[in-house]
């Protein structure tokens, strides 16, 4: 009788113990994955109008502009003080500035400028993931 009364004190332990834990990781700052979500939205959707072959300047536009003002929060939301983690980010920036001055009118000019943005989200994803 003891050791079963043992075993369920264990496990009612361990059953708090593990809630404790799981709301403690639930509580986490949300924002690293809403801005990567919003980022990949709007990729998404830059992507997809390659697809679709329809690459209309004022779309594109709206999503360059989008993802170069979301590029912005990434260092403070993420909070990591590394030098190439910065580096990244800003480099991401520039290239997204550089996409949004461009202003590409056609698919395959489009595709010209996202592809140094894609580039850079890979190196930074494939360190940091």
């Amino acid at each position: 009788m003891r050791v079963a009364l043992m075993i369920l004190l264990g496990l009612v332990i361990g059953v708090i113990g593990t809630v404790n834990v799981m709301n403690t990781l639930a509580a986490r700052n949300p924002m690293p994955k809403a801005v990567m979500d919003t980022m990949g939205y709007h990729i998404g959707e830059l992507k997809q109008a390659l697809k679709a072959k329809q690459c209309n300047t004022p779309t594109t536009q709206h999503h360059l502009a989008r993802l170069q003002s979301t590029a912005s929060d990434i260092v403070p939301v993420f909070g990591i003080d590394e030098k190439t983690f910065t580096d990244d980010a800003t480099q991401l920036q520039t290239r997204l500035q550089q996409a949004v001055q461009a202003a590409p009118a056609t698919c395959e000019a489009l595709a010209a400028a996202i592809q140094p943005v894609g580039e850079t989200c890979k190196s930074c994803h494939q360190q940091y993931r």
